[in-house]
């Protein structure tokens, strides 16, 4: 285990960063963790070149020490897995899904239970998705340096500089958590945070079976259902193809071509090549690519995914829809919650068309938003302009 720095000390501007690159080293830092209540985490990894993360250094701290653990060197990385699983350890992210997604590729497991700071930070006044750099400095007063962000984590050694980089990702953390528990328990705000800390937190959260790899195809809003179901057989098939080559997935076929698939349904390969973007194809995924679309189009209607195309809102509902935001806007200054967290537009939009189910009719945003845009809409409540600024009548 290496020291750099100065000597240990109780200021987290001077604590010595460990850099642990032996399972021996791990057992015993886990070991003398596994006493504490809160565990910070962070991760670097790469994929630019490889479908799945390649896991670099994972950045541990408790409230006394603080480690970058090296899982390049150390194989067997068990002992810190049981420390992610105890559910008696808090683990404190900030921004935690694309961690998550890499902990779970890399070791196999999900951390549980987890706190991540930037989730409660829209609760608690801070602007939407908040960066850890400016959280830090408004929790901790300290400016982080960044000239580390775009380093290759994969390379060994690493140096002093870049393992004390590493280490600011987290030391701050406990003391974050422990301010923001403090905070939401005074506002009784902690049962507000714990269902949206639980849905980030999920596997389907950041997991995607290929099955639903289409979801998140660029520029499929205007594809039909029946074209839908293409998008969803040839996106299948290539993450299937870019995880058996460990690749990304545009180095395959791009969100482009896809779509383009969707609404030209070739059916061969010659076809296929007439759409452009096709030329760097090769031909044995050319070849797959058209049976994929064969697949999607001998989808029987009643299994056809549903569309994502949302219908235009009138301009009288756009525009009730403009007036319930100012009333949002006005929820969301007094509260100290971001707005987006409170509602989307299309949750005002929901409402507005008296649709069931909205969100904003249930639990604490109907509380601190719902009834009062009911009160807007029924006209027992209005809106005006005073000294320059929006204001409730």
């Amino acid at each position: 285990m290496r020291e750099f720095g100065v000597s240990p000390t109780n200021s987290l501007n001077e604590r010595v960063p460990l850099y642990i690159s032996d399972k021996r080293e791990l057992a015993a830092f886990c070991e003398r963790a596994s006493g504490s209540k809160v565990l910070a985490v962070d991760t670097e990894f790469i994929r630019e070149k490889t479908f799945y993360p390649r896991l670099c250094l994972i950045q541990v701290a408790t409230e006394e020490e603080s480690a970058a653990v090296d899982p390049i060197l150390i194989q067997n990385l068990s002992s810190l897995r049981a420390l992610l699983e105890d559910p008696n350890i808090t683990k404190v992210f900030h921004a935690c899904s694309q961690d998550l997604e890499v902990i779970l590729q890399a070791m196999g497991c999900v951390p549980t239970p987890v706190f991540d700071t930037q989730v409660a930070a829209a609760f608690l006044g801070y602007r939407q998705q908040i960066g850890y750099g400016a959280l830090v400095e408004q929790c901790c007063g300290v400016r982080l340096p960044k000239a580390e962000s775009l380093t290759d984590w994969s390379r060994r050694p690493l140096d002093a500089e870049q393992l004390k980089y590493a280490e600011d990702d987290v030391i701050y953390l406990p003391r974050i958590y422990h301010q923001m528990m403090e905070e939401l328990r005074e506002k009784d705000r902690l049962w507000w945070v714990e269902p949206e800390m639980a849905e980030v937190t999920s596997r389907e959260h950041f997991s995607r079976p290929p099955e639903q790899a289409y979801l998140h195809l660029k520029r499929s809003g205007s594809l039909t259902r029946k074209q839908l179901a293409v998008a969803r057989e040839v996106s299948a098939w290539r993450d299937v193809t870019a995880a058996e080559r460990n690749i990304p997935r545009k180095w395959v076929v791009s969100d482009e071509v896809i779509v383009e698939c969707c609404k030209r349904v070739p059916k061969s390969v010659d076809r296929l090549r007439r759409i452009r973007g096709t030329e760097q194809i090769a031909d044995r995924d050319a070849r797959g690519i058209v049976e994929a679309v064969r697949k999607g189009e001998a989808c029987p209607p009643e299994d056809y995914p549903e569309s994502k195309r949302k219908d235009r809102p009138s301009a009288e509902a756009e525009s009730v829809a403009d007036l319930m935001y100012a009333m949002l806007r006005i929820i969301s200054e007094k509260s100290g919650v971001a707005t987006k967290v409170i509602a989307t537009r299309d949750d005002l939009l929901d409402v507005a068309a008296g649709r069931l189910g909205s969100r904003l009719m249930k639990s604490w945003r109907y509380e601190i938003a719902g009834r009062q845009l009911e009160a807007l809409l029924s006209g027992k409540v209005g809106l005006t302009v005073k000294d320059g600024r929006v204001e409730v009548l």
